[in-house]
């Protein structure tokens, strides 16, 4: 990377070079642009007031900034329903869809033995003791279908079966729109099991 003359603007790039998806160019030029903008002190006052104020659910573990979150204080959610998710970007996704209408639980994260995430790193405990309450009928498994998504689901499988509790995962497959001649073997696997009668 190209060094920067100013020790605090090295300092903006580095930082800038943390988030996910910023290289080297990216956060040059982001810096810049901050230094440059006349309004950057309230993107600074903007990251400080979240830091100060976010928090996580009591009940879901969703980041808010009101306990419970406004998910988990709507009446009109299905409280025998919990859909489980990695992280809170998941939650505004389904969300979107406007067809779940159950409650929620971020697990922030997913096992990954490589990176020294095990259950204990994850908000599993949370979960389980909201399950022993008895009103959920059904947790649905909605981690990504990637290896660490796949083997946090079976785990989290294996720890609510002896609960009595349905547990299911979201069907998968083809994509609206999608030709099956450029789908990959997996994904039509899972389609053909998922598949639904007309």
């Amino acid at each position: 990377m190209q060094e920067v003359a100013a020790g605090p603007l090295a300092r903006l790039v580095q930082e800038l070079l943390r988030f996910p998806g910023i290289g080297p160019k990216t956060a040059q030029r982001l810096a810049y642009f901050i230094i440059r903008d006349p309004e950057a002190s309230s993107l600074a006052e903007a990251i400080l007031e979240a830091k100060e104020r976010i928090i996580f659910c009591s009940q879901c573990q969703n980041l808010t900034d009101v306990d419970p979150c406004p998910l988990c204080a709507d009446p009109r959610r299905d409280r025998s329903l919990i859909c489980v998710v990695e992280d809170p970007l998941d939650v505004l996704a389904i969300e979107r869809s406007g067809r779940y209408r159950g409650l929620y639980h971020v697990l922030h994260g997913v096992l990954s033995p490589m990176d020294g995430i095990g259950p204990e790193d994850l908000k599993m405990e949370q979960l389980l003791a909201r399950l022993r309450g008895g009103s959920v009928k059904e947790v649905i498994i909605a981690t990504n279908p990637s290896l660490e998504g796949e083997a946090t689901a079976m785990y989290l499988a294996r720890l609510l079966r002896p609960l009595g509790i349905r547990i299911t995962r979201p069907a998968r497959g083809l994509p609206m729109g999608a030709d099956i001649q450029y789908a990959d073997e997996v994904t039509l696997a899972r389609a053909i099991e998922g598949r639904q009668e007309l």
